[in-house]
């Protein structure tokens, strides 16, 4: 039974509405949230903004393949139709068993998305929908259906029409009209079209072979071939302008035994298994990648400490800024525009502001890098989930032309989070450790919102997003090899692990969201992990295909915010054991360099990166101790003796003897030199050090006098006259104006507080419980107002507009309701301006204000007289 079926058959899409429960009413919202955007005053209101272009448009576009094709074959039935008239269209004449299990599923889902209203013996299409998809010369059917005879025959001369009716072999009749129908009745009967296509020469049906499927429409020159005359004779051809001719739906149909479209698609593509791998080396390779992840954003924070990039004027990274950082990260340029947009949208980094504005890290950052690696991950994780900003978009063009940078505007795009987050529960889906073939996702997806328009697949954005969040999950470690892992299941929301074996998803089944287009890898590895095992495989090679049904183990919609916070505390809970544990050791060589053999804890780490240069990075670190490295280290503050007993307490192997000899060396002569501010001065004891450098041809450049035995001025600043005499051998220190020596320790730039940048939402947000049921009560209640029978001649002269009398009649009538205590219908305007109909049931009336029963809102009310713009008195029967 159809879900529309009341006593009486609905005669428009509001009565529809209106014989629906609250629960279908809700269901609808949901779908469509676009229509309460505001609240409709009433079901009227609702129907009517249910039918708008851009709603319906919306609608159609979430719809999957299957639903979408059962609304394209409404659109070229009869109006109303059928469900056996549909059920033919979509099935055949063969009556395809798949079509015929799956119809009932789509039709109701048209259904509650009121695309489609009535019962099954009057389905009927809203009239946008069958604009939309109905075929026209300007925009050919997706069914690849021409117009109808009638349609097509409806500038044709009577006199032609009667000579096709006779050509076809059919008595002529007094009037167009019936011989159209005539025509129609023949082209629709199988058994006669059958008799009459076997008298046509074979070149004419070859023809029709060629317009079957669509385009419908041809064209012909004045003189046609005998093959084309024949079926223009006969009305098998149709002149639609001249040189044009179109095949008529029905002959279209009887050649295509029944079908609207060539090939129905009840069933969604099943995703397959490229390969298998056992989830144990899925979770490590996932881990060792996410650890890789945490390390490379902890390093581009590093190097934005003391303050980043220069913002452009325009806003985002220079493209030489973002080849500089790929440099700095060892990465692809696209890969670090990855890193550099993940850690804004983390709320990471920001612009701080400032006249001269560069980014830097906010201080979210300090507070990020106190909790566990576990915790850093999952922040980094939901921020990519959510997030509408597309790195995949940087280094592309924008509608008028214009490089899209990194951190730039014009990258958000708002179907980026729902793509990323069915990509990822199609891989819930899958057994535990299977990767997925990206081509069978990417058609899963297609189904699930297929391409509307011309656009070529490699072209969409959606399979572009479709790829990119294949490649950044491999990437953040959300997969590993491919597979989902566990964190990453547990991220997502996934209820349970799915079964071992295969599982068949219910028949006709879809899914809410779709993706599609072209370009891009399936995954990205990073590199090596100290955590990820040197080499491991599955049960099987990557080259083995392995098909696999669909398990309900992910959530079908992105989690709200409580939901996600519980899923990316389990998540992290999930990862912790995986990670490796950092160190507080390193291994010194006698080659002046140290060897981390894994990560090292933050004191530790910080301090070697200060007294050390980072030489080679991978499963283990490999540090370089050099003169200007330790000197950075006594800059800042440390003496020779700290970093002797720092490297004795920390390495697992004893200080090579070249290490320690390097160490003294450089503190013996560090801060020998004085520098101060002349422009800037030189000022040493031993005034034969500073002979020395009067005499270095290196010197000329810093323009030096001696001002006394002891001192020498310089016409460079003390910065310069630093680099300078550090460039000619020396080791000099800044002192302060009180004779002091300076300790240059690196100063964080951070930027004042920011909030991480909001996602870009794509349409209006589902709503609520608690905004859905207020919104059925606002519905229901001025429903009930607008369609609440009034005594004759009361009711105003336009539907849904509010009653008008005189302040005088107003008051009267109101006074008289609270003797009688009969209710009234009302119109009110609001302090808002906003304006509504209601019933109520004067109580009393005083200082101005009528207080009443109002049986709209359930509830007593007061309502200021002055508000109120007219009253009418109900029928004697009304309810």
């Amino acid at each position: 039974m159809s879900t529309e079926d009341t006593p009486s058959a609905p005669r428009s899409l509001a009565e529809a509405l209106r014989a629906r429960g609250d629960a279908a009413l809700g269901a609808l919202l949901r779908s469509r949230p676009d229509l309460i955007t505001p609240v409709p005053t009433d079901l009227t209101q609702l129907a009517t903004r249910a039918g708008t272009r851009a709603s319906v448009v919306r609608a159609l576009e979430r719809l999957d393949r299957f639903t979408l094709q059962t609304a394209e074959a409404l659109a070229v039935a009869a109006d109303p139709a059928t469900y056996e008239e549909l059920l033919g269209l979509m099935a055949g004449d063969a009556g395809d068993p798949a079509v015929t299990a799956a119809l009932p599923h789509a039709l109701d889902v048209l259904r509650e998305q009121a695309l489609v209203w009535g019962g099954d013996d009057r389905l009927r299409l809203v009239r946008t929908a069958r604009e939309l998809l109905a075929p026209s010369p300007q925009h050919p059917s997706p069914t690849g259906l021409g117009p109808t005879v009638q349609e097509a025959t409806a500038g044709m001369s009577p006199g032609r029409i009667q000579e096709i009716v006779t050509a076809a072999g059919l008595p002529s009749t007094h009037d167009s009209v019936s011989a159209v129908t005539a025509l129609t009745g023949l082209f629709t009967d199988r058994a006669r079209m059958a008799a009459l296509l076997a008298d046509a020469p074979a070149e004419s049906r070859e023809v029709l072979e060629r317009l079957v499927w669509g385009p419908p429409y041809g064209q012909v020159t004045p003189d046609p071939a005998p093959r084309l005359r024949w079926l223009l004779d006969r009305g098998l051809l149709l002149p639609t302008a001249p040189g044009t001719v179109v095949l008529p739906r029905e002959v279209a149909l009887h050649l295509r035994r029944g079908l609207a479209h060539r090939t129905p698609e009840p069933v969604p593509p099943v995703v397959e298994a490229a390969a298998a791998h056992h989830p144990q080396v899925v979770d490590s390779t996932a881990a060792g990648q996410a650890y890789t992840a945490l390390a490379t954003v902890e390093e581009l924070l590093k190097d934005w400490d003391e303050g980043g990039p220069a913002v452009l004027r325009a806003g985002g990274l220079s493209v030489r800024d973002l080849k500089r950082t790929a440099v700095a990260l060892d990465v692809p340029e696209p890969v670090a525009a990855f890193w550099v947009e993940l850690a804004y949208a983390a709320g990471l980094i920001a612009s701080d502001g400032e006249a001269d504005e560069r980014y830097a890290a906010t201080p979210a950052y300090d507070e990020w890098l106190e909790r566990p690696p576990a915790e850093r991950w999952s922040r980094l994780a939901t921020a990519w989930l959510a997030a509408t900003r597309t790195a995949g978009l940087v280094g592309g063009r924008d509608a008028k032309d214009r490089t899209l940078s990194a951190l730039g505007p014009g990258l958000d795009r708002s179907a980026a989070p729902e793509v990323r987050h069915r990509v990822l529960a199609l891989l819930a889906a899958l057994p535990e450790g299977a990767a997925p073939d990206p081509e069978s996702v990417l058609a899963r997806l297609r189904w699930e919102r297929p391409l509307r328009g011309a656009r070529q697949q490699e072209d969409d954005l959606r399979t572009r997003l479709a790829r990119w969040a294949l490649s950044e999950a491999e990437l953040l470690g959300v997969t590993g090899r491919g597979a989902l892992s566990a964190h990453g299941r547990a991220l997502l929301g996934a209820a349970a692990a799915p079964a071992k074996g295969p599982a068949a998803e219910p028949s006709g089944a879809s899914g809410p969201s779709g993706v599609s287009g072209p370009s891009g890898t399936s995954g990205a590895s990073g590199p090596p992990s100290a955590s990820s095992p040197p080499s491991a495989s599955g049960p099987s090679g990557p080259g083995d295909k392995l098909p696999v049904h669909h398990h309900r183990t992910a959530p079908l919609t992105p989690l709200s915010p409580a939901e996600q916070a519980v899923a990316s505390a389990a998540a992290a809970r999930l990862l912790t054991p995986l990670l490796p544990e950092p160190l507080d050791h390193v291994l010194l060589q006698a080659d002046l360099t140290a060897v981390a053999p894994g990560p090292l804890r933050r004191p530790l780490a910080d301090m070697l990166g200060v007294l050390a240069d980072v030489e080679s990075k991978g499963g283990a670190t490999v540090y370089r101790f050099t003169p200007g490295s330790v000197r950075r280290a006594l800059d800042a503050g440390q003496t020779a003796s700290d970093l002797h007993a720092f490297l004795a307490a920390h390495s697992r192997t004893p200080v090579p003897q070249p290490l320690a000899y390097l160490i003294d060396d450089v503190a013996r002569r560090h801060g020998h030199l004085r520098v101060g501010a002349a422009s800037a001065y030189v000022r040493c004891d031993d005034d034969a050090v500073l002979n020395e450098i009067l005499a270095d041809k290196r010197a000329a450049a810093l323009g030096l006098r001696r001002l006394a035995p002891t001192v020498l001025a310089a016409q460079t600043d003390p910065a310069g006259l630093l680099e300078g005499l550090r460039a000619m051998g020396f080791a000099p220190a800044a002192e302060s104006a009180e004779g002091d020596v300076l300790i240059t320790r690196a100063l964080a730039h951070r930027t004042p507080p920011r909030s991480a940048p909001e996602p870009v939402p794509d349409g209006p947000p589902v709503p609520d419980d608690t905004l859905l049921a207020a919104a059925l009560r606002a519905v229901r209640a001025g429903d009930l107002a607008s369609t609440t029978p009034r005594k004759p001649g009361t009711v105003p002269a336009a539907d849904g507009e509010l009653p008008r009398t005189a302040s005088a009649e107003t008051l009267a009538t109101v006074q008289a309701a609270v003797l009688t205590g009969e209710a009234l219908w009302i119109g009110y305007v609001n302090a808002e301006g906003a304006a509504s109909q209601r019933v109520i049931a004067p109580i009393r009336v005083e200082g101005g204000f009528v207080t009443a029963y109002d049986h709209t809102a359930d509830e007593v009310r007061t309502y200021p007289l002055h508000r109120i713009t007219g009253v009418a008195e109900l029928a004697d029967d009304a309810g």
